[in-house]
């Protein structure tokens, strides 16, 4: 039984999105009370394809509500993934899996990164949009990340 625990935690680990590191910001607005509304640079790893990172550049509201965390985001945003290094798949992935999400308001609304294989151009692409329960937004960033026909799983 305790030789499953690591191999659980593991599977439970690869199923989840993955989490974003940020890397920078540029103010866009300017807040009198509250931090400024921004655009925030994060990135983020594949966490079932080794060696390809996610570049992800969305809103971010500022002011009184943004600086306590209830104010929503709007829904623009843009991706670039880039091979980093060997890609090697951790297990079978299926079109359309979340490999990032994160909340942008306080109820019902998230920004998610869906990753599809192009197996006929042996292109890996990954789509970020906003979605809500009630009305979710058109806009939407693909990035696209070839690799080598062996690799495809």
């Amino acid at each position: 039984m305790k030789s499953l625990v690591p191999a659980l935690l593991l599977a439970a680990a690869m199923a989840t999105p993955a989490a974003a590191e940020e890397v920078g910001s540029v103010s866009t607005v300017f807040k009198a009370l509250g931090p400024n509304d921004k655009i925030v640079i994060e990135a983020f790893d594949d966490p079932q394809v080794i060696g390809v990172t996610c570049y992800l550049s969305r809103a971010k509201t500022g002011g009184i509500k943004g600086g306590i965390g209830i104010a929503e985001d709007t829904a623009d945003a843009a991706i670039a993934c880039r091979q980093v290094g060997p890609i090697q798949f951790v297990e079978q992935i299926k079109d359309g899996d979340t490999v990032f999400k994160k909340d942008t308001s306080l109820l019902f609304k998230t920004m998610q990164v869906v990753r599809f294989l192009d197996r006929k151009r042996n292109v890996l692409v990954y789509l970020v949009y906003s979605d809500r329960i009630i009305e979710g937004s058109p806009k939407n960033s693909v990035s696209a990340v070839p690799i080598q026909k062996n690799w495809i799983p």
